[in-house]
């Protein structure tokens, strides 16, 4: 589909695919001969960047795209992630605005302007774009923007799409969602059944049916972006007051430069709030300058010291605020904060003034909390920090305001029925099949979804007890008590981020109630999510975390039965919980992946400084290791659900469809048999929609070169104190299914790619994005059993290509450079990946690689290389199609084995041998890399002395 769709963007739409048939703006193409229904923002994001690129190749010139949609929708946020991407010219609407402060008012807005600065760009001449400053409420200057470095420029704004600018754009695209659904949901669940959603819409957003989703409807891609806040990426604070660390104002602001700012802040109870309302009900506004940045209530988690907030603040128009006064919000408490800020490293420090407290405090802020935390070390601060909220310490010294009597709301809507045809206009031409499908929604796409759909706005944990033990008070053990205090389970599900949050309030809850330790189980099908979740929640409460993987019994593993309950050390966890919750130290097992066995002991302890811990693992919920455990977590979906969803696209792309069911039941047989029962149990369900193929979040740039680089130039430009190394050896299979249409020749994206390292199998689901010298891909790498691999050969998929290769990795934490020799290939390969482009690009340079790139897959490298006369019927070399297939019939014969423990005598067959032979290779390859290591330590070591021995001397 997603092929289909990018066609489609440069077929009916464009302004340089659509000169043959001049049209006016009004009547440029529909976004319902594109695409019929909204997208999620990952996959908006995907189909954007793919549409950007293709277009670039076909057309000469820039490329000029459009990113409209209401505030607080998420356009800035695409238009960003996409410029990190393609390297693109951002040109900001808000910079347009002629002086006046009138929120999102058309009338603000310099359309003549930006309409000769796009003139300009598209005739390949530069031009001057204006800069306009917020606290000033005026233009300050303007800018050069260069035709020739500005291959692509995005036009980010409510007004992107207006009619006076889509005959100038390629590619247009909608946004809504995110806070602009966020509160009117909010606002509904608030006022009740009193005001239907039109007129909410009118009161809060007063623009938008009339002069913004008209304009939505003409865009080719439209997102629906469902993220609100998000704990994935959280602040981490620590307060105090000034006066215990003045010493450090002094070191820490000098010779940097201090950003100055100051915000008005407000917060609006709802109208029908009672006056023991708590403040996470309320909505918090922040003014700047002419700017507002809205949040749904005081969403954060206090844990020991720190203060941890999400990503949860969007801009807002003024009208906004003024709606929601209108509908009967009351400010309740406002003051005026000062904010001097320094950063420094990782870590920001600020002065905040508050004139409501007449104080002065220190805040410490930073995204890793271990950072934060060893910082303020440093600074040695022995005064407590402060965990509570401004807005807390103004009403403990105030008290709350009390309520005035809510203005009465209209109970029938004002919009008129020329508003409603305004609202939802009808293209000019428009495919009848489509149009049955766009009616047939009972909500049109841009607007919130409706108050039965809704979530409650903040869900709360509550206990359920059993009958204590009958005995005097004075002879009850208090261990006894904490089993008669359970959590009641929650009755709905919930996304990662709302679960995220749940989860972590849990935890809170069972200490306060139940005191340490706390021990947490999180369990779902591989590739759910539910590693990234337990270590999310372990960043959040400074906790541990322990992979079940590390109690397989050896024995079992080396029959690859790495999702069977019964490869399990069922005993000795049983041993580590229970010493865990009788509060003694214990030691649990560290397993070694590589070499299928245990490699050693940690210890571990639980302590009242840290009472928590955490288990993770496919069987983390089974009956005889849940009923240890204080809190049940169950997390479903991901790279799980994309693979079932996969292979269901590929069956029904030859022909034969089928069910969910049906897949699930081949490709992970013990699922729905030994997993799925015990997740239904669980307190908290997660269901993770995150889309771990298209997701920008966590994109990984790759620079590929077959340039030779010495040892030494690479420990180079890595840090030594980080520095890490390894050495793997791997072989990845390509599965495919017949029938599937191909381009004639064979890529990545036709197949199933399985990797096989040290005898562990793993899904490399990739799509990546090839943008300049850079590959841009997915971390999505993960580990299934051979019983998947087994399934979906079952299924009909057939080993199509195969790829031997040895790799040396070296790391230090920013930058891994591997240095991959694939099997009969004259020279190996370099690739250099980390999450920093610069920082990736700048390792290039300095390696010389500039002008040694190359984008191509080792796929297609291996498959161009080899010579025609020597190809199988697979398109693998003969040689190579005969291991592939004693390796695919080792698969399905492990793969189909019974659940059952393995026997503990076993015919070894050929590809284990070819497993062991690898393995051997690796240790000798191991023992060669030690050695040259070693040496070259001692080498550079002796260097370094020399030198300072020298310096000594002069």
């Amino acid at each position: 589909m997603d092929d289909d769709v990018v066609q489609r963007v440069f077929q009916e739409g464009g302004r340089d695919f659509f000169q043959q048939q001049p049209s006016t703006s009004s009547s440029s193409s529909s976004i319902l001969q594109s695409l019929p229904l909204h997208v999620s923002f990952d996959h908006g994001y995907y189909l954007l960047v793919k549409s950007i690129q293709e277009l670039r190749e076909k057309k000469e010139g820039i490329v000029t795209v459009g990113i409209g949609g209401p505030s607080g929708s998420g356009k800035s946020s695409l238009a960003e992630k996409v410029a990190s991407v393609i390297g693109c010219t951002v040109v900001s609407m808000e910079n347009y605005r002629d002086g006046f402060d009138e929120g999102n008012d058309l009338g603000s807005i310099d359309f003549d302007m930006l309409v000769r600065n796009l003139e300009d760009l598209t005739k390949g001449e530069d031009t001057l774009i204006p800069v306009f400053d917020y606290q000033q409420k005026k233009r300050v200057g303007s800018k050069t923007i260069k035709s020739a470095s500005s291959g692509v420029v995005i036009v980010d704004g409510t007004y992107a799409l207006h009619a006076k600018l889509r005959s100038l754009l390629d590619i247009r695209v909608a946004v809504v969602g995110g806070v602009h659904f966020s509160l009117l949901s909010k606002v509904q669940y608030d006022i009740g059944d009193s005001c239907s959603l039109d007129y909410l819409i009118d009161s809060i957003f007063p623009l938008f049916r009339k002069h913004i989703e008209p304009d939505l409807h003409h865009a080719q891609i439209r997102i629906n972006n469902s993220f609100v806040s998000s704990f994935r990426e959280a602040i981490y604070k620590l307060k105090c007051r000034s006066e215990a660390a003045e010493e450090h104002f002094a070191y820490a602001f000098q010779g940097n430069e201090a950003q100055i700012d100051n915000f008005i802040e407000m917060y609006l109870r709802p109208p029908s709030a009672s006056e023991e309302a708590r403040i996470n009900d309320w909505i918090k506004v922040r003014q700047s300058g002419i700017r507002y940045y809205l949040s749904l209530g005081d969403q954060r988690i206090v844990d020991k010291n720190f203060i941890i907030r999400p990503k949860a603040e969007f801009e807002v128009g003024r009208m906004t605020l003024g709606g929601l006064l209108a509908l009967g919000y009351a400010v309740v408490v406002s003051y005026k904060r000062a904010s001097k800020s320094v950063d420094y490293g990782n870590v920001s420090l600020s002065l905040e003034t508050i004139d409501t407290l007449g104080e002065t405090f220190m805040v410490l802020r930073g995204t890793n909390r271990k950072t934060v935390g060893t910082e303020a070390l440093k600074m040695g601060i022995n005064e407590p920090w402060i965990t509570k909220s401004y807005l807390e310490l103004i009403l403990e010294r105030k008290g709350v305001p009390r309520l005035n009597t809510p203005p009465l709301l209209p109970n029938t809507s004002l919009t008129t029925s020329q508003d409603r045809m305004i609202a939802a206009p009808r293209p000019i031409r428009v495919p009848p099949n489509l149009v049955t499908r766009l009616e047939d929604l009972s909500q049109p796409w841009t607007r919130s979804p409706t108050k039965s759909k809704m979530e409650p706005i903040l869900a709360t944990w509550h206990f359920i007890s059993s009958d204590p033990p009958q005995a005097d008070s004075s002879t009850i053990d208090p261990s006894s008590f904490r089993d008669t205090v359970k959590l009641a389970p929650m009755p709905d599900s919930y996304d990662l981020d709302r679960g995220l949050l749940l989860a972590v309030q849990a935890i809170q809850a069972l200490l306060e109630n139940k005191g340490f330790p706390v021990i947490v189980g999180i369990g779902g099908p591989s590739g759910s999510g539910k590693t990234s979740l337990a270590h999310k929640m372990a960043n959040i409460v400074g906790c541990e975390v322990v992979s079940l993987e590390s109690y397989y019994k050896s024995e079992q593993v080396k029959d690859f039965k790495y999702d069977d309950f019964s490869s399990l050390d069922l005993s000795l966890l049983s041993k580590n919980i229970d010493d865990i919750r009788n509060g003694q130290r214990t030691k649990v097992p560290i397993f070694d992946l590589e070499t299928g066995v245990q490699s050693g002991f940690k210890e571990l302890e639980v302590s009242e400084d840290c009472g928590v811990i955490i288990f993770e693992g496919v069987y983390a919920l089974h009956p005889d290791i849940r009923k240890s455990l204080d809190l049940w977590i169950a997390v479903v979906g991901g790279v799980h659900s994309h693979l079932i969803s996969r292979v269901q696209r590929d069956k029904s792309r030859v022909g034969c469809f089928m069910s969910q069911n049906e897949i699930m039941m081949t490709v992970f047989p013990m699922f729905q048999q030994f997993i799925e029962p015990h997740l239904v149990h669980a307190h908290l369900k997660i269901r993770n929609d995150f889309d771990p193929v298209l997701s920008p979040e966590s994109s990984l740039f790759v620079l590929k070169s077959n340039k030779q680089v010495a040892y030494q130039d690479i420990l180079k430009i890595l840090d030594p104190a980080k520095f890490c190394s390894s050495v793997q050896n791997f072989i990845d299979i390509y599965l495919k299914l017949p029938g599937l249409p191909t381009n004639g020749q064979l890529t990545e994206g036709d197949c199933i790619r399985v990797r096989i390292c040290e005898g562990r199998f793993a899904l490399l689901i990739r799509e990546p994005i090839r943008e300049g010298n850079f590959i841009i891909q997915p971390k999505v790498d993960f580990d299934i059993s051979i019983s998947t691999v087994a399934g979906l050969l079952n299924l009909g998929y057939q080993a199509v290509a195969y790829i031997e290769a040895s790799a040396f990795i070296y790391q230090d934490g920013k930058i891994l450079i591997e240095v991959d020799h694939l099997q009969d290939a004259p020279n190996p390969y370099l690739q250099i990946k980390g999450v920093d482009k610069d920082a990736v690009a700048a390792a290039g340079s300095m390696l010389k690689l500039d002008g040694s790139y190359t984008t191509k897959s080792y796929l297609q490298i291996v498959l161009e290389r080899l010579p025609a006369s020597g190809r199988g019927s697979g398109g693998i070399h003969t040689q190579q199609a005969a291991r592939l297939q004693e390796l695919v019939e080792f698969i399905q014969s492990q793969g189909s084995s019974s659940a059952s423990e393995s026997s503990p005598i076993r015919e070894v067959s050929p590809v284990e041998g070819v497993i062991e032979d690898m393995q051997s290779r690796i240790r000798r390859l191991e023992r060669w890399h030690t050695i040259n290591t070693v040496l070259w330590t001692f080498l550079m070591s002796a260097l370094v002395g020399y030198s300072l021995y020298q310096r000594k001397r002069q």
